[in-house]
């Protein structure tokens, strides 16, 4: 021990000596590489001097050793020309190396070490690399396998690996596993490689600890696979008892095994096996006889993360480390940190290397992570190749399917679907094409426009113009007019069709009063129809009354009977003294009109607008048959009057301001005015209807919406009022909760949770009770005992305000406190009670019993320290008791003090 701490100093001193510069590069267990840089002055690149980085170099030069220098230094000399040659990477250094054959000894490689530190001016740590690494801040490179060894990031803190670690391996297969929905599997192989033990061993426990706790592993087969007159036994059973068999040993053993696996069957059965790939022993390890030997209908699949050669790996570690000093000098900082370098070298945001090996993404823990492939055994023409079908994201820790778009099936694959893809499109466009095409010309051979047969010309004289006018009108309070059906005797008029029926038919079966705005809505409606007909050809209807007013499935008005006088009468006037007349029917027809011994079908404007006061005024009586029901007269003695011109007051409908405001009622006495010319046009009633209508509002939907946000707004503002008022309560309940338990237990009890007992180790109880209270009663009434008790106990209530003490209850003329609890006070509870006993006396002077004014009250008082156990006992109605012999002992004191110890002596006369 002392002879490796005294070497271990001399390292020291020989690295504060001679080390400026250096970083190391570490593979496998054992040490065989360091990259470590002296500095010194060498070429110019275009006039600038370029300081020497000599990199030492060591590894075994034995040819069978797959670690061998031979196989390495093609890409470790690769990478240093590549670095030199490019002055992106270090434009101030250059760098060079020395190399010494180590053969895998300690012993040689610390004498290489020795001369190396003395004749090169380069350092060199062997086993002891990782600590003294760390110790010496120096950046250590892994390029071979993963190893748990070097797992802690605390003491390895310079050290970043190219290779992914081991524990992904078993990530990939159990996500893999999930993929196909299998959840038994078996475990085969291992391995007595002295190369490759290490690795094949913690493989195998990565493996192994992953799936123990997701998968059923029905086997576990472990045997030295070198021997492979053992492969025929052990296959036979794990074929027993697994059927997806997991592959763990090197290349070659996991081919010899898969041959034999063949020769049993069991590359056409239902079995699957997986061969891990994770490390390589020699350019052989993934030899083609592997594919070309087996069957291709054989269920093989290999987990492969892109490892070329350990040269590879070596290749991008240089480059890795230049890149990084470059980028360190460029943000002036001291690459000579190996800890700072590392940091700058991990972390998915940083741009990444692309090396021989891929993209280089070092994450916070110095692990490399890259993206592994599944692939499996396929047929491929005339040969069997492993196709790549699964494919694993690192960074987002997900399986998704892989499709080889640049193998010669992938492009085949690909091709078909364009081309298929094309003619489905192309076909779909043509027959779409095809059916519009066809249903335009079978719609032109199909248009009665220009097609018409003889015997179902018709002729109507000028009626024929005056049907597409008919057509033409449009307006959402006017009925839609389709068509008419000239066919005798089934002559008739096709028109829209509304739900509720006639506005007569609304009004006369209303079982409730209508509200104003339904009625100002209706009117409304009415105006803007009539409006629209005004300005239409037609320029006036008619024949407006209630039975002509329909109203549809939305409560809205829409206007009908008007035009096609001709086609409905054969004629275009009224003669009004036919004998089978009815009279009922003129109540809306104007004065003038009505004198007209035949007037025409079509009316007049004013003759409208005189229509619509007897309907606005059946809409503010809703509830009466017709305008004129308070009229003792018949109808045909009512138009007679009211087309009397010598009458010296016109016959109109009655109105009362209890129906209807005075506007409304001005309103229609100018609409129903003898003289055509004062009547109003249909757009200054608008105007009037908006002045005398509520808010505004004309539309029934609208109303409504008003009429909601109110009650929502009024809702709002009682809803508030009530939150304010439960608030008010809550803590008012709150408070009196407060004043029966301590605050914090009256919240757990509140939140459901249960309340746990506390024990307390030193606190100070108080008892008190009124010395001769039963003599003291038999004097008193019951109201006047409680009256003194609440004074007394209301005095005692005010003095405990002052002081760090709990009140715990009162029992009859006994008051209990305590001090030191709920909340600990530390030594504080003995002042606190025996300052409060204190203040009680001294108050008792000066108390008066209300009854009794001129006795004085005298108490007893006991107070002992000790441990007590609290909590609340109890559910209806809970309480926060104390136990303990403390208690016990205040009450036995409070119970025995001589009276001489109060203030109050006097006694109580009988």
């Amino acid at each position: 021990m002392e002879g490796l701490q005294r070497y271990l100093a001399m390292m020291q001193q020989y690295l504060r000596k001679y080390s400026q510069y250096s970083f190391s590069i570490y593979y496998g267990s054992i040490t065989f590489i360091l990259l470590t840089i002296y500095l010194s002055t060498c070429n110019t690149i275009l006039g600038t001097k370029r300081s020497k980085l000599i990199v030492a170099f060591q590894a075994p030069c034995n040819i069978s050793h797959p670690l061998s220098a031979q196989r390495l230094i093609s890409a470790f000399e690769t990478a240093i020309n590549k670095v030199n040659a490019d002055p992106s990477y270090l434009y101030y250094y250059k760098l060079e190396y020395v190399y010494d054959d180590c053969s895998c000894d300690a012993k040689k490689s610390l004498q290489a070490f020795i001369n190396q530190v003395q004749k090169e001016n380069i350092s060199y740590v062997i086993i002891l690399v990782r600590l003294l690494a760390s110790q010496w801040n120096i950046p250590m490179f892994g390029f071979v396998g993963q190893t748990t060894k070097l797992s802690n990031s605390f003491f390895y803190d310079t050290y970043i690996n190219l290779v992914s670690p081991v524990y992904l391996i078993g990530e990939v297969l159990h996500k893999t596993l999930q993929y196909f929905g299998w959840k038994y599997v078996g475990l085969f192989g291992s391995s007595y490689d002295a190369f490759t033990w290490g690795e094949t061993e913690e493989l195998w426990t990565s493996i192994e600890n992953q799936l123990k706790f997701n998968m059923n592993i029905t086997a576990k087969v472990r045997y030295n696979t070198k021997n492979q007159s053992l492969h025929e036994e052990k296959l036979n059973y794990i074929s027993s008892v697994a059927r997806i068999i997991v592959l763990i040993c090197n290349p070659l053993d996991a081919r010899s095994i898969l041959l034999q696996a063949k020769e049993l069957g069991m590359t056409k059965g239902p079995y699957v096996f997986f061969v891990l790939q994770q490390f390589e022993v020699s350019s052989k390890s993934r030899n083609p006889d592997l594919q070309s030997n087996l069957s291709p209908n054989c269920f093989i699949y290999c987990i492969f993360f892109q490892l070329n050669s350990y040269a590879a790996y070596l290749h991008d570690a240089v480059l890795l480390y230049a890149s990084t000093v470059k980028e360190m000098s460029e943000d002036k900082k001291d690459f000579l940190d190996g800890r700072a370098l590392i940091n700058t070298l991990k972390g998915y945001n940083k741009t990444p290397l692309y090396g021989i090996t891929g993209p280089v993404h070092i994450d916070e823990l110095g692990e490399r992570k890259m993206d592994y492939s599944v692939y499996d055994l396929q047929e491929s023409g005339n040969s069997t190749n492993f196709i790549p079908v699964l494919n694993f994201d690192t960074y987002r820790r997900t399986l998704r399917y892989f499709l080889p778009f640049f193998s010669l099936e992938g492009i085949a694959l690909i091709v078909m679907i364009i081309l298929l893809t094309i003619t489905i499109l192309g076909t779909i466009g043509v027959t779409i094409f095809m059916k519009i095409y066809k249903g335009n010309f079978q719609k032109q051979i199909s248009d009665v426009g220009w097609r018409i047969n003889y015997e179902d010309i018709i002729f109507l004289n000028d009626n024929k113009l005056y049907l597409f006018q008919m057509r033409e009108l449009r307006h959402e309070n006017l009925v839609v007019f389709y068509g008419i059906c000239p066919e005798v005797p089934n002559i008739c008029i096709v028109m829209h069709y509304c739900k509720k029926g006639s506005l007569k038919d609304v009004l006369l079966h209303s079982a409730i009063e209508l509200d104003w705005i339904f009625k100002i809505s209706f009117a409304y409606d009415i105006v803007n129809g009539m409006i629209f007909i005004h300005n239409s050809p037609l320029k006036s209807h008619g024949n407006l009354k209630p039975t002509n007013c329909l109203v549809d499935s939305r409560m809205q008005i829409k206007l009908c009977d008007f035009g096609l006088w001709e086609l409905k009468y054969r004629r275009k006037s009224r003669i009004i003294t036919e004998e089978e007349m009815n009279y009922a029917d003129l109540y809306w027809t104007s004065p003038e009109l009505l004198r007209m011994e035949e007037y025409p079908f079509h009316g007049t404007q004013k003759g409208d607008v005189y229509s619509f006061a007897i309907i606005m005024r059946e809409l503010i009586y809703n509830h009466e048959d017709g305008p004129f029901q308070d009229q003792n007269r018949s109808a045909e003695e009512i138009i007679k009057i009211i087309k009397d011109p010598k009458s010296s007051v016109p016959l109109r409908p009655s109105l009362s301001v209890d129906k209807c405001n005075r506007k409304i009622t001005e309103l229609l006495k100018a609409c129903w005015d003898e003289s055509p010319e004062k009547r109003p046009t249909f757009s200054e009633i608008k105007t009037a209807l908006r002045d005398a209508s509520p808010d505004g509002h004309f539309s029934i939907l609208d109303n409504m919406v008003n009429k909601l946000e109110k009650y929502a707004n009024h809702l709002e503002e009682v809803v508030e009022a009530r939150t304010t008022l439960l608030l008010v309560e809550k803590k008012k309940t709150e408070t009196l909760l407060s004043a029966m338990l301590p605050s914090f237990i009256g919240e757990q009890l509140v939140a459901g949770r249960s309340v746990e007992p506390e024990s307390f180790e030193s606190v100070s109880i108080f008892f008190s009770d009124i010395v001769g209270f039963t003599k003291l009663c038999s004097f008193s009434s019951p109201l006047q005992v409680v009256t003194l008790l609440n004074d007394l106990y209301s005095l005692f209530d005010n003095i405990i305000q002052i002081y760090d003490v709990y009140k715990v209850e009162t029992i009859g003329d006994a008051y209990m406190v305590a001090s030191g609890l709920p909340i600990p006070n530390g030594a504080k509870h003995v002042e606190e009670i025996a300052t409060m006993s204190l203040h009680f006396l001294s108050a008792i002077i000066s108390f008066k019993i209300r009854h009794l004014p001129n006795e004085k009250l005298r108490v007893r008082i006991g107070i002992h320290t000790g441990p007590v156990v609290a909590g609340v006992v109890g559910i209806t109605r809970p309480r926060y008791c104390l136990f303990g012999d403390t208690v016990n002992t205040a009450s036995r004191m409070e119970s025995t003090s001589l009276r001489k110890l109060s203030f109050l002596r006097h006694k109580i006369k009988g």
